[in-house]
């Protein structure tokens, strides 16, 4: 079997901690006689004239850093890089603490509404890039993710070489995982208890959604203390599908405080609307480090308003 050769640097740097983008032109039968015909076609949503604004600006680079011309000949297996349009997102207006750093790895207490990685609509506005900005370390890449409306602690990479080796954690299940929730009280609900599905969740569809099956997400619910008709809960996840505790908490008919997508699907909200958000936080994170050896257990530091009082949950 023929090794895939190396990817080669990015010629270009980092921009306001967000990387270059990537492009590697496709092999086999290739209908583009040019570079610019495959990436006017490949990059469609960038509108009109957009990608030849960028050959005539020069910011259409290849490996060696050197501009590509829009005539130049389609090449099978070829990189090149730009910097993608960038338009302006709203500050996410909360700190983003540190709770541990090392030469290893940064484990961050990200607030609700921020980003882990940059994705769709929210870029420099992420978790990863205002690190890379902050620490001054552009290697830094997430070990795992936590979804933008969840706040709580997020593991961060230092060394690029050593980013397989803390992901592996999260694949095999050797990271244990904590989170809190704010929920209402249903005093007809048994706890605590672990609650198997099967959940799918497909391309293009906001929801996740429980089918019959084999199971493959498992969420362990306890009571932690009820106030009034709210509880506050604590949730063990023992495998990692996507939306997997909130689908679990809605399914039990105690659906989490601030959520715009379970039961129901909510209207959107404007992108400076920071009021009431997702309930749900990631408490606790241990693991061995699989590079020094050390056993780490960390805790976010943060609130869940709807417990603590927040005016703006105030009356829930």
């Amino acid at each position: 079997m023929r090794r895939k050769p190396p990817v080669p640097p990015s010629p270009l740097p980092q921009r306001d901690g967000v990387d270059p983008v990537r492009v590697r032109l496709p092999f086999g039968q290739a209908p583009w006689a040019t570079v610019r015909e495959h990436l006017v076609e490949r990059l469609t949503g960038a509108g009109p004239g957009v990608v030849d604004g960028m050959f005539a600006a020069g910011l259409v680079v290849g490996a060696d850093g050197t501009a590509v011309a829009p005539d130049a000949a389609y090449v099978p297996g070829m990189f090149v890089w730009f910097h993608r349009h960038l338009p302006a997102e709203v500050p996410v207006p909360f700190p983003l603490e540190i709770v541990h750093r090392d030469e290893h790895i940064v484990v961050a207490d990200k607030p609700h509404f921020l980003a882990t990685t940059p994705r769709g609509g929210h870029v420099r506005q992420t978790a990863l890039a205002r690190l890379r900005r902050e620490l001054g370390v552009p290697a830094l890449t997430a070990a795992h993710r936590l979804d933008r409306l969840t706040a709580g602690l997020v593991l961060f990479t230092v060394r690029p070489g050593e980013r397989g080796a803390y992901q592996t954690l999260f694949r095999d299940r050797r990271v244990r995982k904590v989170y809190e929730a704010v929920a209402p009280y249903d005093p007809a609900l048994a706890l605590p208890r672990t609650v198997r599905s099967r959940i799918v969740k497909e391309r293009g569809t906001l929801t996740a959604r429980e089918v019959a099956g084999e199971p493959n997400a498992v969420s362990r619910v306890e009571l932690i203390e009820r106030r009034a008709d709210l509880a506050r809960y604590r949730l063990v996840p023992g495998t990692g599908q996507t939306h997997q505790l909130r689908v679990h908490m809605n399914a039990l008919g105690v659906p989490i405080l601030g959520d715009p997508l379970y039961p129901v699907v909510a209207d959107p909200v404007s992108a400076g609307d920071f009021r009431r958000p997702l309930q749900l936080l990631a408490r606790e994170l241990e693991f061995t480090d699989p590079v020094t050896g050390v056993a780490h257990a960390f805790r976010s530091g943060r609130r869940l308003g709807a417990w603590s009082g927040d005016p703006e949950w105030a009356g829930q």
